[in-house]
């Protein structure tokens, strides 16, 4: 098993206690172990991020472009390894994985082309003789928390706007896929990062959550996760002068018209119901369905579905990878469980996977649940596994009322050839991501993402939009005589 440093300071850094990274695909494989920091070690990291932003700040924009151009390239060369090791520590298939570790080098090129621009806006001021600008300037240090989902591209999403703008960062990746974490802090320190600018903490977060998120340096926080994890932070800043930037829980609807390509949705429906297994935040997990369609679209479907080859991640056949660990796999057997006992019905899949060498592993069969209705748990509430729910309704306006039927807002899309329900969707869809004749997934890198209600904060990501959280605006008036 290979023992794996973490970045502080600017030096690889080992510990007395290591955390074993399992493989989803057969959990008595260790992947790697990482370090177990403790809250001094934390706080160490504190200390150098602080030391680290007093520089970064004041280095030039184009030197900070060059170290990202020249770590997208590195990322771009290691591109099997990388994908490898997301494969082995997540479970999602290598096709998945190669485009997440080339995606990752997409935000570092975009933000290394943003950096070289001026953040401001020049403004026309009443007294006479005057000339007066905004001007963009980072905040300081800002603790980022990523999710085991999507090891890789998350933290680029976070790391490279903020770094980009000068600020520094002490980085939390998930317990459970810390290596994919670690090549992203790799490529930046093999580029020519200054010492302290990232900081890769490594640990158990009950041992070290206090220290993490009361830290009096820290200015902002950037957080990826369960709704229930995101407003405890939430509240734990309640009283505090730092920014969180959240991006929480989805409860993702397609709606499927009458006059929809049925084919065409049945196959744009299925890769974002069961990519990654079900586990991204934009995955879809309903879909509304116009009743006089309802059964043809339902039998093509299930059919699509039934498709599906569940596999180890390497295997190239694989289109449906395990789950990301035992706990994330008991977790939606126990939802689909309680699907059923609340009146639905299973129309394919529905239980584990335990046939041949899947028998240790985190593998759940693509599942479809038909007989769902408002009332029903799993309707409402995020499973993040596969599993899609069907329900049919009379109309446009009932489709979106059940699309807005939800505490959440992450995306939502519509099937359809009529382009006036198309452009009534995207108005009346409550929720900050609105695909038409797409996928719920796939959002570039320049595309401001986020979601509304539960599903986040203010704070978009991605885009310049992200410069409102990693930025502050100072407005600079000049006399300049007269």
């Amino acid at each position: 098993m290979r023992t794996l440093e973490t970045l502080v300071g600017g030096e690889w850094v080992a510990s007395a206690e290591w955390i074993d990274v399992l493989d989803p695909a057969d959990v008595r494989t260790p992947v790697a172990r990482v370090p177990a920091l403790t809250a001094k070690d934390v706080t160490r990291a504190f200390d150098h991020a602080e030391r680290g932003f007093a520089l970064w700040k004041r280095t030039s924009p184009f030197e900070r472009a060059r170290i990202f151009t020249d770590a997208a390239r590195l990322i771009r060369e290691r591109v099997e390894e990388i994908a490898a090791d997301v494969t082995a520590e997540n479970g999602k298939t290598l096709t998945e994985a190669t485009g997440e570790t080339l995606k990752s080098a997409d935000f570092l090129e975009y933000y290394a082309g943003l950096a070289r621009q001026g953040y401001g806006t020049l403004l026309h001021d009443v007294r006479p003789n005057h000339r007066t600008h905004t001007q963009r300037e980072p905040i300081g240090v800002i603790l980022v928390i990523s999710p085991w989902n999507d090891p890789l591209i998350t933290p680029a999403r976070k790391l490279a706007p903020l770094l980009a703008t000068g600020n520094a960062a002490v980085f939390k990746p998930a317990t459970e896929t810390p290596v994919s974490g670690l090549h992203f802090a790799r490529a930046l320190h093999d580029a020519g990062l200054p010492a302290g600018v990232l900081n890769v903490v490594t640990g158990r977060t009950a041992e070290i959550e206090e220290a993490l998120l009361d830290d009096p340096r820290i200015v902002g926080i950037t957080f990826t996760g369960s709704n229930a994890v995101g407003n405890r932070i939430r509240r734990r800043l309640a009283d505090r002068n730092v920014r969180f930037q959240g991006e929480l829980g989805g409860k993702n609807a397609s709606v499927v018209l009458k006059d929809a390509d049925l084919p065409a949705a049945a196959k744009a429906v299925v890769a974002a119901s069961f990519g990654q297994a079900g586990q991204r935040c934009t995955a879809t997990s309903r879909v509304v369905v116009e009743r006089p369609v309802y059964e043809e679209f339902t039998r093509l479907l299930v059919a699509e579905v039934e498709e599906l080859k569940v596999g180890q991640g390497t295997d190239p056949a694989t289109t449906l990878c395990p789950l990301s660990s035992p706990r994330q796999r008991d977790s939606v057997l126990a939802d689909l469980a309680g699907a059923v006992e609340q009146g639905a019905t299973v129309l394919t899949g529905g239980h584990a996977d335990t046939e041949g060498e899947r028998a240790h592993g985190c593998y759940v069969q693509p599942t479809v649940l038909g007989d769902v209705t408002p009332e029903t748990a799993i309707w409402r509430e995020e499973v993040f596994g596969p599993v899609l729910v069907l329900r049919a309704v009379d109309c446009f306006d009932a489709a979106v009322e059940a699309v807005n039927d939800s505490g959440f807002g992450l995306a939502a899309a519509v099937f359809t050839r009529d382009l006036a329900c198309a452009h009534r969707f995207a108005d009346e869809a409550e929720c900050g991501q609105v695909a038409v004749n797409s996928t719920t997934t796939g959002w570039d890198v320049h595309l401001p993402f986020g979601g509304f209600h539960d599903s986040g904060t203010a704070y978009k990501e991605q885009g310049e939009e992200v410069l409102r959280f990693s930025t502050r605006v100072k407005t600079v008036a000049v006399h300049f005589g007269g």
